[in-house]
């Protein structure tokens, strides 16, 4: 992809996360004038080290200088970056979620219908290459009319490694506007459709120093067109795994069924696996497909009004879904029931 040179930076980095913006930035040939973190200085120093980019204490003068932001600040900081960006006139790529609340949520619909700058997140399932190829299966008609979709997504919590901030409600948004955003956008892009309803379960087992950190959860989604999937996360990845979480997709059609293996196999490869059957040909794992571009890519097209993979209406509609469920959900005490 062509693209004039553009300088950009990053305004909080408190989660790795941030590393996929800016290596595919600078991968494409842009520059970095420089990294703002008041609070996570370890992770900041070991990207501007890792990148040759400097460290800035001036935010302001920062945000002067460039055309596009990157930020993974704390989550529920996210959208004052964004909004302080639409004064400026600067994109800005965040990492997931944007935000963390209903409130939130509206200040976030706004600035993307005023228009004035775009807002990309990283929701990097969709340039995953076995859930791009997943996808084209879909289009092609593969798997018929879609049935049901099942998605499960176990992960490693480590918690010493982590911030205080992560384990606040309020400043995370908890496991389901954390971690099912991605879920609830592949659930709009596999159907081509929005959720009607959300409703499940959240529960708590672990960490009680912690009060409103819950450790698991469990939604039933129904899509428009009777569609329904079932979507999982808990933060209960062994030590001893083979990988950081061991996520699956299960998609069941009216002519196929097909399996995900995000992470692979441990006793064949850690390569992600498709495995595909259907009433015309036995089960066969299927030759995956690199999307045409990156996250970052693509939201350098959108940002030159080109079409693109990421919508701003997919973020936007992505994340009032996780609310809504996140505002539905029941949650288990353990030993003291469920609280509605």
């Amino acid at each position: 992809m062509l693209m004039r040179k553009r300088k950009f930076a990053i305004i909080g980095c408190e989660h790795a996360h941030i590393e996929i913006f800016m290596q595919e930035m600078l991968a494409l040939g842009h520059e970095s004038t420089g990294i703002y973190e008041p609070n996570n200085t370890q992770l900041a120093k070991f990207f501007a080290d890792k990148y040759q980019i400097p460290l800035v204490n001036d935010q302001m003068q920062l945000l002067q200088d460039v055309e596009l932001v990157g930020s993974s600040a704390i989550n529920n900081e996210k959208i004052d970056i964004i909004e302080r960006c639409e004064q400026l006139g600067k994109h800005i790529m965040v990492d997931k979620p944007a935000v963390t609340n209903r409130r939130d949520y509206e200040r976030l619909q706004a600035v993307m219908k005023r228009g004035k700058i775009e807002i990309g997140m990283l929701l990097t399932e969709r340039f995953h290459p076995a859930v791009y190829t997943l996808k084209q299966q879909i289009d092609q008609g593969v798997l018929g009319e879609l049935v049901s979709i099942g998605m499960r997504k176990p992960h490693l919590l480590n918690p010493s490694k982590r911030p205080a901030w992560f384990f606040s409600k309020e400043r995370c948004g908890g496991i389901l506007i954390d971690l099912l955003i991605h879920d609830y956008d592949l659930l709009r892009w596999f159907t081509g459709s929005d959720v009607i309803q959300s409703e499940g379960y959240m529960a708590k087992r672990t960490l009680p120093e912690f009060p409103d950190f819950y450790d698991t959860a469990s939604v039933q989604v129904l899509m428009e067109g009777n569609v329904t999937a079932q979507l999982h996360a808990d933060w209960f990845t062994p030590s001893q795994s083979w990988t950081w979480g061991d996520g699956r997709i299960f998609l069941t059609g009216t002519e196929g069924f097909a399996e995900l293996r995000l992470s692979g196999d441990p006793f064949v490869s850690d390569k992600a696996l498709v495995l595909l059957t259907t009433n015309s040909k036995a089960p066969t794992p299927v030759v995956l497909q690199q999307p045409r571009e990156t996250i970052t890519g693509d939201f350098l097209l959108r940002i030159e009004s080109k079409p693109s993979l990421l919508t701003s209406k997919d973020i936007v509609l992505a994340t009032r879904a996780t609310i809504q469920a996140d505002e539905q959900i029941r949650i288990i005490h353990m030993g003291r029931g469920v609280k509605i």
